[in-house]
Protein backbone atom coordinates (compact mmCIF):
# COMPACT_ATOMS: atom_id res chain seq x y z
CA UNK A 1 0.00 0.00 0.00
CA UNK A 2 1.34 3.41 -0.96
CA UNK A 3 1.67 6.27 1.53
CA UNK A 4 -1.25 8.74 1.40
CA UNK A 5 0.69 11.32 -0.59
CA UNK A 6 1.45 8.79 -3.34
CA UNK A 7 -1.82 6.85 -3.34
CA UNK A 8 -4.31 7.48 -6.15
CA UNK A 9 -7.27 9.61 -5.16
CA UNK A 10 -9.69 6.68 -5.50
CA UNK A 11 -7.73 4.72 -2.86
CA UNK A 12 -7.77 7.68 -0.50
CA UNK A 13 -11.53 8.01 -0.97
CA UNK A 14 -12.08 4.28 -0.45
CA UNK A 15 -10.18 4.39 2.87
CA UNK A 16 -12.22 7.38 3.99
CA UNK A 17 -15.47 5.56 3.15
CA UNK A 18 -14.28 2.47 5.06
CA UNK A 19 -13.74 4.70 8.07
CA UNK A 20 -17.27 6.08 7.78
CA UNK A 21 -18.98 2.75 7.10
CA UNK A 22 -20.89 2.50 10.40
CA UNK A 23 -23.68 4.68 11.84
CA UNK A 24 -21.91 4.98 15.22
CA UNK A 25 -18.81 6.42 13.54
CA UNK A 26 -20.94 8.96 11.69
CA UNK A 27 -22.52 9.95 15.02
CA UNK A 28 -19.07 10.33 16.62
CA UNK A 29 -18.04 12.63 13.78
CA UNK A 30 -21.22 14.68 14.19
CA UNK A 31 -20.48 15.10 17.89
CA UNK A 32 -16.88 16.13 17.20
CA UNK A 33 -17.97 18.61 14.53
CA UNK A 34 -20.47 20.19 16.93
CA UNK A 35 -18.16 20.22 19.97
CA UNK A 36 -17.76 23.79 21.24
CA UNK A 37 -13.99 23.54 21.74
CA UNK A 38 -13.46 21.35 18.65
CA UNK A 39 -12.39 18.51 20.95
CA UNK A 40 -14.38 15.97 22.91
CA UNK A 41 -13.41 13.75 25.81
CA UNK A 42 -14.09 10.03 25.65
CA UNK A 43 -16.45 10.39 28.62
CA UNK A 44 -18.55 12.90 26.64
CA UNK A 45 -18.63 10.61 23.59
CA UNK A 46 -19.66 7.68 25.79
CA UNK A 47 -22.52 9.64 27.31
CA UNK A 48 -23.76 11.03 24.00
CA UNK A 49 -23.54 7.86 21.91
CA UNK A 50 -24.75 5.37 24.51
CA UNK A 51 -22.15 2.87 23.30
CA UNK A 52 -20.29 0.52 25.58
CA UNK A 53 -16.73 1.69 26.26
CA UNK A 54 -15.20 -1.21 24.34
CA UNK A 55 -17.36 -0.52 21.27
CA UNK A 56 -16.60 3.20 21.33
CA UNK A 57 -12.91 2.40 21.61
CA UNK A 58 -13.08 0.14 18.54
CA UNK A 59 -14.90 2.79 16.51
CA UNK A 60 -12.43 5.49 17.54
CA UNK A 61 -9.53 3.19 16.63
CA UNK A 62 -11.02 2.72 13.17
CA UNK A 63 -11.43 6.47 12.73
CA UNK A 64 -7.80 7.00 13.83
CA UNK A 65 -6.58 4.23 11.51
CA UNK A 66 -8.22 5.95 8.55
CA UNK A 67 -6.89 9.34 9.73
CA UNK A 68 -10.34 10.86 10.21
CA UNK A 69 -9.72 11.83 13.86
CA UNK A 70 -6.70 12.49 16.07
CA UNK A 71 -6.35 11.95 19.80
CA UNK A 72 -4.42 13.60 22.61
CA UNK A 73 -3.79 12.00 26.00
CA UNK A 74 -3.46 14.31 29.01
CA UNK A 75 -2.83 12.43 32.24
CA UNK A 76 -5.62 9.81 32.25
CA UNK A 77 -8.01 11.66 29.91
CA UNK A 78 -8.12 11.25 26.14
CA UNK A 79 -9.67 13.84 23.86
CA UNK A 80 -10.51 13.50 20.19
CA UNK A 81 -10.83 16.00 17.36
CA UNK A 82 -11.46 15.88 13.65
CA UNK A 83 -8.20 15.48 11.77
CA UNK A 84 -9.38 17.84 9.02
CA UNK A 85 -12.19 20.08 10.28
Amino acid sequence: MLPSAQAPLYEIKANLFKGLAHPARIRILELLAAAPQETAAVSYLLAETGLEASHLSQHLATLRKHKVVTSVRTANAVTYRLAHP
